[in-house]
């Protein structure tokens, strides 16, 4: 195993995480990543992404939060066409309540990485570890900026739930998810006991049920 502590002695740079997981004979290297988990309203969404081990078509990955928004689009088809595996999955407002906002996490890492055509050999996940996989895993802090898989899966799952909550601003007009995509902006909270919840909200999350109550 790799020393892959970011002052380990193999040097490890931004993004060189998949390097030294290939020298050490990992070929399939999945990254996974998130959106939405402190939102009050709408899914979560995860991604996976194996890049290829030559990734100099997608070189210069970086962390979805530092991107604009056309550059994410555009991040996003550029990974949908060179990876070589990729999957996004959704976890619903209402399972999100059921299950808890963590195991809902979990959840929706481990759907989007077994959904994978292409099985991992490795995986770097963001921030915690995912149980349950039927490879070699690790959680890096700040995965999605050190990580290229990790960095493509964080701009797969943001670009879906953005495009996911801009439809939803037609479907339930007057909470600003257009704007704020769910998060809890002071307009949406405005918006939350003016109106109270809609079926996107997650009913778990304090403000959605202090909105609801008499």
């Amino acid at each position: 195993m790799p020393d892959l502590s970011p002052t380990g002695a193999a040097g490890v740079g931004a993004l060189d995480y998949e390097a030294l997981l290939h020298e050490a004979g990992f070929a399939r290297v999945a990254g996974a990543d998130e959106a939405g988990r402190g939102a009050y309203a709408g899914p979560l969404v995860a991604a996976a992404v194996i890049l290829p081990a030559d990734r100099a078509a997608l070189d210069g990955l970086r962390d979805s939060k530092a991107l604009s928004a056309p550059r994410r689009e555009a991040w996003a088809a550029r990974i949908r066409d060179g990876a070589r595996a990729w999957a996004v999955v959704r976890v619903e407002a209402d399972e999100c309540d059921r299950l808890g906002i963590q195991e809902a996490d979990l959840q929706g890492l481990r759907r989007a990485l077994l959904r994978l055509e292409v099985t991992p050999d490795f995986v770097l996940t963001d921030g915690f570890p995912v149980p349950g996989l039927p490879c070699p895993a690790l959680a890096l802090w700040k995965g999605d900026q050190v990580a290229a898989c990790v960095s493509a899966a964080s701009i797969l799952a943001k670009v879906e739930r953005d495009a996911i909550m801009l439809a939803c601003d037609d479907v339930y007009p007057g909470y600003g998810f257009a704007r704020h995509k769910g998060y809890g902006t002071a307009s949406h909270q405005r918006a939350l006991r003016e109106l109270g919840p809609c079926p996107l909200h997650r009913r778990s999350f304090d403000p959605v049920a202090a909105a609801m109550r008499p």
